[in-house]
């Protein structure tokens, strides 16, 4: 029984490794394999050509113009194929399998109708099915549409009335096909022409060559990094996990615009009933601040409809004739504004504020059978806010006061509510598929690891919904917390920072937007504008003991931590949920985050020497 689970489990690990992708590091393999590995990459990378790509299609941009799927017409290897895919953008996936008995593909085609973009991957045994020939030719007339050829390449000829765009990949592998997603997106460059002659279209000769323009996936030797030296990172999460600092957690490391490591370890709670993934869904809580507020804020500073050395009152109107009519936005920015740390508002509901269902008087959701009535946020939440009293102006006091305000200064100049503003602007342009706010509205629960068992105030387990209780209050969209996302997402936004402003051939800020939002700013801390960063009092060892003085990021309450380090061209995302089932600091006291920084910062700094 134990050789047969074992059996079992090897082979779903390995599906895991192959679906899941990328670093197979994160599936325990050592440095002779992964350089190895790496050689089969380059090769495969090497020679796969990109041909009909007159209109410079591939690769692929304005992302947030496209519905794409991926259309599996048999090809033995989809699963790798599609995962990724989806690192890049929301692909959906078709099966032809359920039109199997059709003669024609025609009610495959007709299920197509509400995409832009249609990739198909084949071999070219299935080039030479007249069935999927016909379909192919018929998707191309009404459809943007991407085809993958794995294979000798003898029936590329089939494909001679072809204008669509076509990756040619000699090889058919799992490894071929998680490469050709990548060459379709921008995060591997095509580079080969036709060797030899394949048809009277297709020449020796012919074939475009692409940029590099997204995150590739890939092994840590690809960067530079050897596998063996990130190992320390499966011993400080097994030790959290065993600790009890977090049930489960997520890391991804990227190097120099690769993704080397990407691993989940434990569970979503200490049930151990579900495994956490690298796919899962997590609350970030303050990193919100560095990733939907104060991107719209350098979005409205670069286009100057927002000055940060203009008063609040100028902004908001319910803020004149409050203490904080005067205060500058940079220096609530910079959290030297005065305002007090925060307001315990879950401490001011009283009974009758909040019912267990929906109605016209409780129309706000909170919690899973949790609704506060109708102007809580407006008529007492924000009021107070407003009327609280300025008690140390110019000092460094983190508040979360800060960012309730430049979400209503961003709303007030946007015309938009945050969260489709941050959507609209960054997320979906970016293909950054699961951050958002109000997870629940998208994703399953399944997807979204839980927090707080919370036993006070909702009295109900938290899943996706935010942990914070005034950003919970608010309806689950607030300026300091409420952003959900995986690590991927996270991967991509960080990387545009560290790209300074651009992403997939697409300029997001300019290049000295991000430099003055990311940088010191302050006279009296360390931050920076919205984001935290290294601390030059070397006795704290913030955020770890070897991040150099240009690193930037910002940790999250629920257990996260995002960090970017230019210097060594690292973006280090950490996921957790630590206050699951309860808020406990061991997370802290065990220094999880700051200790698997530095394991990473150790392989990093060893492989360049």
């Amino acid at each position: 029984m134990e050789k047969k689970y074992m059996r079992n489990n090897l082979a779903g690990v390995i599906a895991i490794c192959l679906a899941t992708v990328f670093t197979l590091s994160a599936c325990a393999q050592d440095h002779k394999q992964n350089e190895n590995r790496l050689k089969n990459i380059n090769a495969i990378a090497k020679s796969d050509v990109l041909l009909n790509n007159q209109q410079g299609f591939i690769p692929i941009t304005k992302l947030a113009e496209k519905k794409f799927v991926s259309v599996n017409l048999g090809f033995v290897y989809q699963a790798p194929f599609d995962s990724l895919l989806n690192k890049y953008a929301d692909v959906k996936s078709l099966n032809a399998e359920k039109y199997k008995d059709s003669v024609t593909l025609n009610d495959l085609e007709d299920d197509l109708k509400y995409f832009s973009t249609v990739i198909i991957g084949l071999t070219d045994q299935m080039a030479g099915n007249g069935r999927y020939l016909n379909f192919i030719s018929n998707v191309a007339k009404h459809k943007e549409l991407v085809l993958v050829l794995f294979g000798d390449g003898k029936n590329l000829s089939a494909f001679d009335n072809l204008s669509s765009p076509i990756v040619w990949s000699p090889q058919q592998s799992a490894e071929a096909a998680m490469i050709a997603p990548q060459v379709i997106f921008g995060g591997i460059a095509a580079e080969q022409t036709l060797t030899k002659s394949y048809s009277g279209k297709y020449t020796q000769g012919s074939g475009f060559k692409t940029a590099v323009t997204r995150l590739k996936y890939t092994v840590p030797e690809d960067a530079g990094v050897n596998t063996e030296n990130l190992k320390e990172i499966d011993k400080i999460a097994a030790e959290a996990i065993a600790g009890k600092a977090t049930p489960g957690l997520v890391v991804l490391v990227a190097k120099d615009g690769k993704v080397i490591y990407n691993k989940a370890y434990g569970f979503h709670t200490y049930a151990n009933t579900m495994p956490d993934k690298v796919t899962d869904i997590f609350d970030l809580a303050s990193v919100t601040k560095t990733t939907a507020t104060t991107p719209s804020v350098m979005r409205l500073v670069e286009e100057n409809k927002l000055k940060l050395d203009t008063n609040i009152g100028y902004y908001i109107p319910k803020a004149r004739n409050t203490p904080m009519e005067n205060i500058n936005v940079r220096e609530v920015m910079l959290h030297q504004a005065g305002f007090i740390p925060y307001i315990p508002f879950q401490n001011f509901v009283k009974e009758g504020d909040y019912s267990r269902d929906s109605s016209a008087a409780y129309p706000t959701k909170v919690a899973d059978n949790y609704y506060i009535k109708k102007g809580f946020f407006s008529d007492f939440m924000w009021p107070k806010m407003l009327n609280s009293p300025i008690k140390t102006r110019g000092s460094y006091v983190y508040s979360d006061i800060s960012m309730y305000v430049m979400k209503d200064i961003v709303e007030h100049i946007t015309e938009e509510p945050l969260d489709k503003y941050a959507l609209d602007n960054f997320y979906t342009p970016l293909g950054m598929h699961t951050a958002g706010f109000l997870p629940r509205n998208r994703f399953s629960k399944d997807q979204i690891v839980p927090t707080e068992d919370d036993k006070v105030f909702r009295k109900t387990l938290l899943e996706g919904y935010v942990h914070d209780q005034g950003a919970a209050l608010a309806g689950g969209v607030s300026g300091h917390a409420g952003l959900f996302a995986n690590a991927n997402d996270l991967a991509i936004f960080y990387q545009l920072l560290l790209n300074k402003g651009t992403y997939g051939g697409e300029q997001y800020f300019k290049p000295q937007t991000v430099e003055t939002f990311t940088s010191k700013q302050s006279n009296v801390s360390r931050r920076g504008l919205g984001f935290d960063r290294w601390d030059p009092d070397l006795s704290k060892k913030y955020p770890s003991e070897l991040a150099s003085s240009q690193t930037f990021g910002h940790t999250g309450y629920t257990g996260i931590g995002v960090w970017v380090d230019p210097s060594r061209g690292l973006v280090y995302i950490f996921l957790s949920n630590r206050v699951n089932p309860q808020v406990s600091d061991n997370l802290l006291k065990m220094n999880i985050r700051p200790r698997i920084q530095d394991a990473i910062n150790k392989a990093i700094d060893k492989g360049n020497n």
